[in-house]
């Protein structure tokens, strides 16, 4: 057996780096929106670490979380355990869904409140958008038909 270029152990002659990762690759999970978000987020750590590198404990704690992480991303990235991982990037995408919907809404409630003034009904408790600048008005519950007086 001859060595390609490339070198190593597994690579015959003729087999070249992108089709011999591609073999190796062939039966293994591979990279999903998890991984992706575990790997920035440790790189993202092991920076920190070394920015925070004056204080010795912070900067070992940050270094050490940012290895596993890492660590972890390349196990999965590995594994022939396709069922699991794929059941966990469902799960990491669920949670990261309510998590974009929560600041979407609150993106959506700062753009509102320019426009429009939210009172809260004091007799259901329901969300009521009212117009800004209309002065004093009555302002009466779609819901419960409670009436009650506001500034817009």
């Amino acid at each position: 057996m001859t060595l390609h270029r490339y070198g190593g152990a597994g690579i015959k002659e003729g087999i070249g780096m992108r089709d011999w990762l591609y073999r190796f690759m062939q039966g293994r999970y591979g990279m999903d929106q998890m991984g992706k978000f575990t790997s920035i987020a440790s790189m993202v750590l092991v920076i920190l670490s070394i920015a925070l590198s004056r204080w010795y404990t912070a900067g070992m704690i940050l270094n050490t979380a940012g290895f596993a992480g890492i660590v972890y991303s390349w196990f999965r990235m590995l594994s022939r355990n396709y069922a699991k991982r794929a059941e966990e990037n469902r799960a990491y995408q669920n949670y990261a869904s309510k998590v974009r919907r929560f600041f979407g809404r609150q993106k959506y409630m700062m753009n509102e409140r320019k426009t429009n003034h939210i009172y809260s009904c004091p007799g259901c408790g329901q969300k009521i958008r009212i117009p800004r600048g209309k002065g004093k008005i009555e302002i009466r519950c779609p819901k419960c038909g409670t009436a009650f007086v506001r500034k817009s």
